[in-house]
């Protein structure tokens, strides 16, 4: 398939979610996470970047659909966060939005705009308290330390 400009297009899945640190995480960690993804990531085909800020994980993974879709579960199962909320999984035809990051950190001064955003857009009940009481605990301070 090709787009307007005539280059070639292919199937993308992509996921978004958001998460809360674990309170152990610190800048070792997170570097540790980063460099875990750029060694994996190519292998299977997934691209995306990670916003990390007052103590808050906001993820965008996209590739091949079982690919991205088992690293999600892995992620999901990882301890150095809880509250894993699916914000967006979607199939579309389309260039990749991020096709030369392995997985790029990108640091946040503050994440209560998009975790916002998030929960007026969620259509899920848990979804939307779950995100609350993100913003909650962020409106107290900094998560994770």
């Amino acid at each position: 398939m090709q787009n307007d400009e005539g280059q070639s297009t292919q199937s993308i899945h992509h996921i978004v979610y958001c998460s809360k640190a674990a309170h152990h995480m610190d800048k070792e960690a997170l570097e540790k996470i980063i460099a875990t993804a750029k060694h994996h990531n190519p292998r299977f085909g997934i691209t995306g970047l990670l916003v990390f800020g007052s103590g808050i994980f906001f993820q965008w993974l996209e590739g091949p659909k079982d690919n991205v879709s088992s690293l999600y579960k892995m992620i999901s199962a990882d301890s150095r966060h809880s509250d894993v909320v699916l914000l967006t999984k979607e199939d579309e035809f389309r260039e990749r939005l991020f096709p030369n990051w392995d997985m790029e950190l990108v640091a946040a001064e503050d994440i209560s705009a998009v975790l916002e955003d998030a929960m007026h857009e969620a259509s899920d009940s848990k979804q939307k308290s779950t995100l609350s009481n993100m913003l909650q605990e962020l409106n107290k301070g900094p998560l994770g330390k």
